[in-house]
């Protein structure tokens, strides 16, 4: 599969050392599990990188973490070695991609902006952070599907979940951590779960990946107390990946690969 898929490019990298970068036929950068993940975000800053894009097809949770930890979101997709689509009895084949936006949306806490509409809504709601983890996570591919949170990638963060030390054991504070560490926020209104999010907590950067919510102004709801627990708790703004509209809206703003590589590392 991978043979016909993959070619290696040569490219040099800093001014001591020569770095192995290999790429697919269509100039994806392909990230093998023995890559140093953080030199190679550096290699993609520093060649100019313009896809938003790697590939790699290691799901191993060890692996995962440490591309989480240099600052990639993980996305997944299906693969299928030829043009046309095999037969359903057919053994699916998933590829891992890591994803470096070319922008990405950050909120700083001191951005944050809550409409008035909005304001009455919030006493009315419970957030506990770091709940119902497994849940959530499945929740969000029952909603949004399984395009890219398909079932290896799925796997892979809950094993990375599950084998943390330093899970908030029902405490509801979710804390920065050194290590990759996917964590939870439910948002309850009447002690009924009615909205929830998952993502990523990476030293002081915790980073969104999907959420779900039941009823309206309950999404809104849960990003903004979201957003007040992580600056109770230290973090050091909330990595929202992909701009959209309710994330400006809410007072995020654009920045480059290298601006959030450098806060990322901060």
């Amino acid at each position: 599969m991978y043979r016909s898929l993959f070619a290696i490019d040569i490219v040099q990298y800093g001014i001591d050392r020569t770095m192995l970068l290999h790429y697919t036929s269509s100039n994806y950068l392909f990230i093998l599990p023995d890559d140093n993940c953080h030199k190679i975000v550096d290699a993609m800053l520093s060649t100019g990188y313009n896809k938003e894009f790697c590939i790699a097809c290691d799901f191993s949770p060890e692996f995962a973490a440490r591309l989480m930890e240099a600052g990639f979101l993980l996305m997944s997709a299906r693969y299928y070695e030829s043009e046309e689509e095999p037969q359903e009895a057919a053994e699916p084949e998933y590829i891992l991609l890591p994803k470096l936006h070319l922008t990405r949306s950050a909120l700083f806490f001191e951005n944050l902006h809550i409409k008035k509409s909005i304001r009455r809504f919030l006493a009315l709601y419970e957030l506990r952070p770091d709940a119902e983890f497994d849940f959530i996570v499945d929740r969000c591919v029952e909603r949004h599907g399984s395009d890219w949170l398909t079932p290896p990638l799925v796997e892979c963060i809950k094993k990375i979940r599950h084998s943390a030390p330093h899970s908030s054991q029902g405490n509801y504070r979710l804390e920065p951590a050194a290590s990759a560490y996917p964590a939870s926020f439910a948002l309850y209104r009447n002690g009924k779960l009615v909205a929830g999010e998952f993502g990523v907590v990476c030293g002081r950067v915790y980073t969104s990946y999907s959420g779900f919510h039941d009823e309206d102004n309950a999404g809104t709801v849960q990003l903004i107390l979201t957003t007040h627990h992580l600056q109770e708790q230290g973090f050091s703004f909330f990595d929202l990946g992909m701009p959209m509209d309710y994330k400006t809206d809410l007072g995020a703003i654009d920045i480059s690969p290298e601006e959030f590589v450098c806060l990322f590392r901060g």
